[in-house]
């Protein structure tokens, strides 16, 4: 037992961490879905830790999270996968028709976008929608930074972008970064111009 315990200890960091990372970068339902996975190896490793050191609190603190990491993988590998599918057929089959070519709105947020010759150039951080047109007002595009750190935001016409996997802007990084900086906490409330 002792040695099963030695292996948890240094799998239960190990795992914990990686799926951290896994979740918080937001990658999509499927990355996130296998965190989930890599959160339940981790717990259980914990578990292991518990009741081999007579840890009660955290034996039963990662039982019970051993149960929410479960309901992740199926919010995450289940549900949200189904969903994803119906979106990518709906895709597929709109650009079989005559009609518009249709993409799924929870693709385009967080959605990597590259310029003509297909740089990449940012991510699509947000889009606001027109309540009474029912079309896309604005993307709100992240370039720039690392993490985060040091982007900046600017509100693009979507007619200034080719809408498919990857996004694609009418223009080059330095025409996006060229767009009015956006305050992080302080959106326009109109569509801003195609320029």
């Amino acid at each position: 037992m002792q040695g099963l315990a030695d292996i948890a200890g240094w799998i239960a960091p190990a795992a914990t961490m990686i799926a951290a990372m896994m979740t918080a970068a937001n990658l999509g339902a499927r990355v996130t879905g296998w965190g989930f996975v890599v959160f339940s190896i981790g717990s259980v490793a914990w578990s292991i830790v518990g009741l081999s050191s007579g840890q009660t609190n955290l034996l039963l603190t990662n039982g019970f999270l051993t149960f929410v990491n479960v309901v992740g993988i199926w919010r995450w590998l289940g549900r949200q996968a189904r969903y994803d599918k119906g979106g990518e057929r709906a895709e597929q089959r709109s650009a079989d028709q005559r009609d518009e070519t249709k993409v799924a709105l929870g693709r385009v947020v967080g959605a990597r976008v590259v310029d003509r010759d297909g740089t990449a150039i940012g991510h699509v951080a947000d889009a606001m929608l027109g309540c009474n047109s029912h079309s896309i007002a604005y993307l709100v595009i992240g370039c720039g930074g690392v993490g985060g750190v040091g982007e900046t935001l600017h509100a693009v016409d979507p007619s200034r972008v080719r809408f498919g996997t990857p996004l694609v802007f009418e223009g080059e990084r330095s025409d996006l970064c060229a767009l009015p900086e956006l305050a992080a906490d302080d959106w326009p409330g109109a569509k801003p111009r195609a320029a």
